[in-house]
């Protein structure tokens, strides 16, 4: 199995070099994401922060640290496998600790915040410290594993942060008095002001 690690490992590096470099620029959208619930006055607590906003940085970096592990020159396969089984355990433990977070927070969430908050990550978690057994049974199903629970952390840091995004617009709409426009029955067509 020693033989297949450069090889396996090569053919994944241009992949990680999209995941990782995308992980690292999506974190920092998530500061801008921070910078604008401080400026909204969104949120009144760091408790808040702790179940919703800081867990978008933990994906975006999961995903961006899995992408540099997997281009480290490993000696084998099962020392690469037992640190993303660590990472998983870290993981699953730090899920428990949003989940709690979120339990108390001021926002309360609904279904679809519970599932993209709390559930997908730690299912996310527990795919990667089942990394060390499917490695032993299946190193190239091990790696297609690896690969996809990273995009797939990426994508729920996507989603995540883009949902904070727009509850921060939609909340500070309202507290500004911006209704949205009647679309129930179209403007009358004009032409240089006037109606035709």
């Amino acid at each position: 199995m020693n033989n297949f690690i450069p090889a396996a490992l090569q053919s994944w590096q241009n992949f990680y070099v999209i995941v990782g470099s995308s992980a690292g620029a999506l974190t920092g959208l998530q500061f801008v994401v921070i910078t604008l619930i401080a400026q909204a006055g969104a949120t009144k607590n760091m408790r808040d922060i702790h179940a919703f906003g800081t867990p978008t940085v933990i994906h975006f970096c999961t995903a961006l640290l899995i992408s540099g592990v997997m281009c480290a020159p490993w000696p084998t396969l099962t020392s690469l496998a037992t640190f993303i089984g660590a990472w998983g355990l870290a993981g699953i433990a730090y899920s428990l600790r949003a989940l709690w977070h979120a339990r108390k927070a001021a926002y309360k969430p609904d279904l679809e915040d519970w599932l993209w908050y709390t559930v997908l990550p730690f299912l996310a978690h527990v795919v990667l410290v089942a990394v060390p057994v499917l490695m032993w049974r299946n190193p190239a199903w091990a790696l297609t594993t690896i690969a996809a629970d990273a995009v797939f952390f990426l994508f729920l840091g996507v989603h995540n942060a883009w949902d904070t995004v727009t509850y921060i617009a939609v909340k500070r709409g309202r507290r500004a008095g911006i209704s949205q426009p009647d679309t129930t029955e179209p403007a009358p067509p004009t032409y240089n002001g006037r109606n035709e």
